[in-house]
């Protein structure tokens, strides 16, 4: 991978600690990884909102708002997934630094570039969640149509049908989307955090 040269990064007057101070909370980057259909998108969104009902400020990335703009001129290709992976790590990165609870919603199907996000960050800065969920049920869910089109071959390197998905082996959570109710799935979510300090109350 090519890097910039020639840069020198520029250390911010207001610190992150000032920021997470004035917040009321920690920033983290609480990355929601499974199947499409698993519910990734909809969990991250239920949980941003319970935040801000706490008045935590956060902000949910997801393929709708990453695609296309910071990542329209990548495709489907294994190499483009990581690159993929690579800037909204990056960008996820920034949203700490700036105090932002910041959940990601997408499938990232290699540990590797799981792992190489989780790097980018500062000790426990990274939270990985599995929305488990079984093949047949996200394929039944197909909101989108997109296993659909997989089975018939109009599109390839589909992950769970022609492109593998590498699940978790050591998420901080698993929270079972195939058949919990949303809910309890963003109970759990905001449950992780608190126990460990990051936002507090109820």
């Amino acid at each position: 991978m090519r890097t910039s040269t020639n840069v020198t990064w520029q250390q911010a007057l207001v610190t992150r600690d000032a920021r997470q101070k004035l917040n009321g909370h920690r920033s983290v980057v609480v990355w929601l990884t499974g199947l499409s259909g698993s519910g990734k998108s909809t969990l991250a969104h239920a949980v941003e909102e319970k935040l801000h009902a706490r008045r935590c400020r956060s902000l949910v990335l997801d393929g709708d708002n990453v695609r296309p703009g910071l990542c329209g001129d990548l495709g489907s290709s294994e190499s483009a997934r990581t690159e993929y992976i690579r800037r909204v790590g990056e960008t996820a990165k920034l949203l700490t630094e700036a105090g932002v609870i910041t959940l990601t919603a997408f499938i990232s199907p290699f540990r590797s570039d799981r792992e190489r996000v989780r790097h980018l960050l500062a000790g426990d800065d990274f939270i990985e969640v599995y929305c488990r969920c079984s093949l047949d049920v996200c394929e039944g869910r197909d909101v989108k149509g997109m296993y659909r089109k997989a089975r018939a071959g109009e599109i390839s390197e589909f992950t769970g049908i022609s492109s593998p998905y590498e699940e978790p082996l050591d998420a901080e959570l698993v929270v079972e989307t195939g058949f919990l109710p949303l809910e309890t799935c963003v109970a759990q979510v905001i449950q992780h955090p608190q126990a460990h300090g990051v936002i507090t109350g109820t």
